[in-house]
C-alpha cells in the first residue's frame, strides 16, 4: 500500500464508479488527514434539517429568515447528531481548528449563537456527523479509484450551488465526471 499523504484542505470527489450510498456523487472536504487517518465533512448532502431546527434544538432562535431557512448538510455516517461549521476564519470561536488561510471548522456553541445574531463568519457551512477513515483506509480507497482529489476552493464550499458542486469540483482539476466510464482499472 502506498505512503500516507497528507490531503488536508483537499476535496475528495466520488468517482461515478464509487457505489456507497453515503458517498456516491459526493464531495468531501479533508479537515484532517495523517497516519492517523482521515476526518472530513460532506459539502454536498442535503439533510432533512434546516439551521432553524438546529437553532431551535439547543435553545436558540434567530429572527433572519436566511439564517432560519440556511440548509444544513449531512456531513458523513459518523456521529450524524454531532454538530459542525465549517466557515471562512474570522471570528475568535471556542472550539476552532483552523485548516487552512480560507477555512476553519468549529464545533462550539458560540458560532452558532454568533450566525443565529447574524455576526457570524461571511460563509458558513453547517453539517451533521463526519466522514472519517482509519489508519491507510482512504489511501487505499484512492488506490482502487474510488476518489479524485482537487484543491479545495472557498467558491465550491461555499457559492456553489449543491447540486452542482460534484461536477464542480471535478472541473478544478480539469475533469468532465460525465464522460468517464462507471468502473475503475489498472493499467
Amino acid at each position: 500500500m502506498p505512503d500516507p499523504t497528507p490531503l488536508t484542505n483537499q476535496l475528495l470527489i466520488a468517482m461515478p464508479s464509487l457505489r456507497d450510498p453515503n458517498f456516491a456523487r459526493g464531495v468531501t472536504f479533508l479537515c484532517q488527514h495523517g497516519e492517523d487517518g482521515a476526518m472530513g465533512l460532506m459539502i454536498n448532502r442535503l439533510s432533512e434539517y434546516r439551521l432553524g431546527d438546529v437553532l431551535a434544538q439547543m435553545d436558540m432562535r434567530s429572527e433572519i429568515p436566511e439564517v432560519v431557512d440556511a440548509p444544513v448538510l449531512i456531513g458523513g455516517p459518523v456521529q450524524p447528531e454531532r454538530g459542525f461549521v465549517l466557515h471562512t476564519p474570522n471570528g475568535d470561536w471556542e472550539s476552532s481548528f483552523r485548516i487552512s488561510d480560507h477555512v476553519s471548522v468549529t464545533t462550539s456553541r458560540d458560532i452558532l449563537a454568533a450566525i443565529a445574531a447574524g455576526q457570524g463568519p461571511r460563509h458558513a457551512v453547517v453539517a451533521l456527523g463526519y466522514s472519517g477513515w482509519s489508519p491507510g483506509q482512504l489511501e487505499q480507497e484512492l488506490f482502487e479509484n474510488h476518489w479524485l482529489t482537487a484543491p479545495a476552493s472557498v467558491q465550491v464550499l461555499f457559492e456553489t450551488p449543491l447540486d452542482q458542486r460534484w461536477e464542480a469540483a471535478a472541473h478544478l482539476v480539469g475533469v468532465n465526471l460525465f464522460q468517464m466510464a462507471s468502473y475503475a482499472g489498472h493499467a
